[in-house]
């Protein structure tokens, strides 16, 4: 096997790491950022729609999409935004678990029965009918989406139906319950520490590779209270081990194949599981960085069967996701000021970034959490005081 398409929201990591592993890479996502352009054999953009759903692939655009890159794919693997992704459309093969089980994997309310099934702790689940008899506050968010955009606390029944309207609004509906009582989650809001679990499973085995600690809403990152902004790897826990048995008995469970991840709530009574993401994780470049390990040469094993040994830790390793607060044009002086910090997804000169978008990703990797933070809060911070007083000119 030689030649590998992914198709993704953002597909940077997935492509850079399948270019180290030695492979041949194509890519469609959102963004063709600068450094995956650079890793990738070629790219193309996927069009796609804002909104509190999963993408879905325009089969016919793909396939076309696929002749003008010249090659002969030896197989597909989905990226983010893809959990509806139908390979039986596709000749070639697909390295990702079958679409029904992703599909449950990825859906919240099937989790949540799942879940309730199986006696694993998760936040207590309502349904729209029951509005008077919700215990507040509740978070709310679509029954199938990514990167918490979409997330918002409700502390009354009026923010409640607020939020109801707001996400009808971008479905272009008018409020309906039937309708809400299919497209989102209505979930007792807890308190604790957002972290995951980076795993890889075969048909018959699940290997935790790493425990992460998850960066959500971070004020020098982002304006958006649960917008994902990066990991930090590992994540030094007591409860660690626990997390790492339940996420391997839930990849099991779902029989999802590859690297998959499952996200936790580190609390005082224990971990709870928010959801699951059959898919490569954001953590993909720090769980390489800090356990020595190529994940996608290991997503590849896990469908002949193989799994690696258990990686050991080689440092801390820090992933900080920047957000533009404002529509942003990316000139030389930007892209200097974000190549200077030696990052990752770098936009390209003479696009623009929208406000709440991804603008850059930085790393750090050091011998302590501490010193991965304040490395990251420093070069985020250069680059908002630029952006800032370009602004102000």
């Amino acid at each position: 096997m030689q030649n590998i398409l992914v198709i993704g929201y953002n597909n940077r990591n997935i492509v850079c790491s399948a270019r180290r592993a030695g492979y041949n890479v194509c890519s469609i996502d959102a963004f063709r950022y600068f450094d995956l352009q650079e890793c990738a054999y070629a790219s193309a953009l996927l069009e796609h729609k804002a909104g509190p759903k999963l993408i879905e692939l325009d089969v016919f655009k793909t396939k076309a999409q696929m002749v003008a890159f010249g090659l002969e794919f030896d197989a597909i693997v989905p990226g983010s935004g893809m959990e509806m992704f139908d390979y039986d459309c596709f000749s070639c093969n697909v390295l990702a678990s079958s679409p029904d089980n992703r599909q449950k994997a990825s859906n919240k309310k099937y989790l949540s029965k799942r879940l309730e099934a199986l006696g694993i702790p998760h936040p207590k689940r309502y349904f729209p009918d029951e509005i008077d008899a919700i215990e507040y506050p509740v978070i709310v968010k679509p029954a199938s989406s990514f990167g918490g955009f979409f997330s918002r606390i409700a502390r009354n029944k009026q923010e409640l139906l607020s939020i109801f309207e707001n996400l009808c609004s971008l479905d272009n509906r008018e409020l309906d319950l039937e309708f809400m009582e299919e497209t989102v989650v209505i979930q007792d809001f807890l308190e604790g520490i957002p972290s995951s679990v980076s795993l890889l499973s075969t048909k018959k085995e699940a290997l935790s590779v790493a425990v992460n600690e998850q960066l959500i809403g971070i004020p020098w990152l982002t304006r958006l209270p649960f917008a994902y902004c990066g990991n930090i790897t590992p994540f030094r826990n007591e409860q660690a081990e626990e997390m790492e048995a339940l996420a391997e008995e839930l990849v099991l469970d779902f029989k999802l194949l590859g690297s998959n991840g499952v996200d936790f709530l580190v609390t005082e009574t224990g971990p709870v599981v928010l959801e699951i993401n059959a898919r490569f994780q954001g953590s993909l470049d720090t769980v390489e960085k800090a356990m020595n390990i190529n994940l996608f040469e290991a997503h590849v094993g896990c469908f002949k069967g193989e799994i690696p040994s258990k990686p050991k830790t080689d440092c801390f390793a820090a992933r900080g996701i920047i957000y533009s607060d404002r529509e942003l044009f990316i000139d030389r002086q930007v892209l200097e000021v974000i190549l200077d910090e030696k990052g990752a997804d770098i936009p390209t000169q003479g696009t623009s970034v929208e406000p709440d978008v991804a603008l850059t990703s930085l790393f750090s990797c050091t011998s302590n959490r501490e010193d991965a933070i304040l490395s990251l809060e420093k070069r985020a911070k250069r680059i908002n005081t630029f952006i800032q007083c370009k602004k102000d000119r």
